[in-house]
C-alpha cells in the first residue's frame, strides 16, 4: 500500500465536473494551524488580513496582507500563526484539469509538466513585484465570479485562473524544481507516521528512519515543521481521531486505540484541550 496517499488531503474540491473552490479561514479563529501535509489539487494562499507563517518544501515564510502563495500539486505546505497575530486568509483550491484538456496544446505545453512537478513557478508572490496588480486582480475577479455564480461565471474562473497562470509562467525559468534532501526525508517521515501513528512510537523509532540520532532528529524535525516531532504526532493522532468520530460509528473506546491512545481519560483530555469539547460533544 502507498502511505503516501494516507497523508493526502482528499477532499473534493468543488462540483465534480467543476472542481474549483474558494474557502475564508482565520488562524487562530478557526483552527491554530494546518500541520504539514500535500494535496494533488492546485492551492493559492491569498492573505487579506494580518500576519502569519506559510511554509512551501522546507522552507518558511512571513505572510503579510496581500501576499499570494503559489503551492503547486504534490507540494510539502503548512500554515501557522505567527506569534500572537491573527491571520484572514483564503484557500483557492482547484484541480489543474480544469484549466484543460488531454488534447490541448497548453495542457501538454504547461497544465501536465506543473502535475508531474516538471515545470518551476514562483511560489511568494508580493504587492511590491511589479506584476503584483495583474496577478491579484486575476484572483479578484474569480472571487467575485464564485461570489455571484451568474450564468457564464465558470468560464470567468477559468479565464481569470488561465491569465495568472500565464503571468506565473512568465516569470518562472521553465526549470524543473528540485526537491532538497531534507524535503524528501520530511516526506519519507510523513509517510511513515500514517502508517505507524496507531502503533506505538517514539522519537528512536523516527530517528532511526533518517539515520541520525535522536537528538539531531529532534531539532531538524522542529526545524522543519515548526513543531516538536511528540506534539505533532499526537495532533495527528487527534486529527485522526476527530475524522472517526465523524465518519464513523465506532466507540470513543475504540477510535482511542485505533489512533494509538491507550488510556482513554488521557484521550478525553488531549482531545478537549485540543478542539474546545469532549470526544462525545465533537461527534454530536
Amino acid at each position: 500500500m502507498d502511505n503516501r496517499s494516507s497523508l493526502q488531503e482528499t477532499k473534493h474540491h468543488g462540483e465534480v465536473r467543476f472542481p474549483f473552490n474558494i474557502y475564508p479561514c482565520t488562524i487562530p479563529g478557526d483552527f491554530r494551524q494546518v500541520a504539514v501535509h500535500w494535496q494533488d489539487s492546485m492551492e493559492l494562499v491569498y492573505i487579506k488580513r494580518g500576519r502569519g507563517l506559510v511554509q512551501t518544501g522546507a522552507q518558511v515564510c512571513t505572510a503579510q496582507s496581500g501576499d499570494i502563495f503559489v503551492l503547486t500539486p504534490g507540494t510539502l505546505h503548512a500554515i501557522r500563526q505567527a506569534e500572537s497575530c491573527t491571520m484572514e486568509y483564503e484557500n483557492i483550491i482547484f484541480d489543474v484539469e480544469l484549466l484543460g484538456g488531454a488534447e490541448d496544446l497548453c495542457a501538454e505545453k504547461y497544465l501536465l509538466p506543473l502535475q508531474s512537478g516538471r515545470l518551476a513557478l514562483p511560489e511568494h508572490i508580493t504587492p511590491d513585484e511589479v506584476w503584483y496588480p495583474q496577478a491579484a486582480d486575476c484572483l479578484k475577479e474569480a472571487e467575485e465570479a464564485n461570489r455571484c455564480k451568474q450564468f457564464g461565471y465558470e468560464l470567468c474562473i477559468k479565464g481569470a485562473l488561465l491569465r495568472f497562470l500565464a503571468l506565473l509562467i512568465a516569470q518562472s525559468k521553465a526549470l524543473p524544481p528540485a526537491e532538497k534532501a531534507s524535503t524528501q526525508r520530511l516526506r519519507a517521515v510523513l509517510q511513515w507516521i500514517s502508517a505507524h501513528y496507531s502503533e506505538p512510537v517514539c522519537v528512536a523509532d523516527a530517528a532511526a528512519l533518517c539515520q541520525c540520532s535522536p537528538n539531531h532528529f529532534m531539532r531538524w524535525f522542529r526545524q522543519m515543521t515548526g513543531q516538536t516531532f511528540i506534539i505533532f504526532l499526537r495532533e495527528y493522532r487527534l486529527n485522526a481521531a476527530a475524522e472517526a468520530l465523524r465518519t464513523t460509528e465506532d466507540t470513543i473506546l475504540s477510535i482511542s486505540e485505533q489512533c494509538g491512545f491507550e488510556n482513554l481519560s488521557y484521550f478525553n483530555r488531549e482531545f478537549k484541550a485540543h478542539f474546545g469539547m469532549t470526544p462525545r460533544e465533537y461527534r454530536k
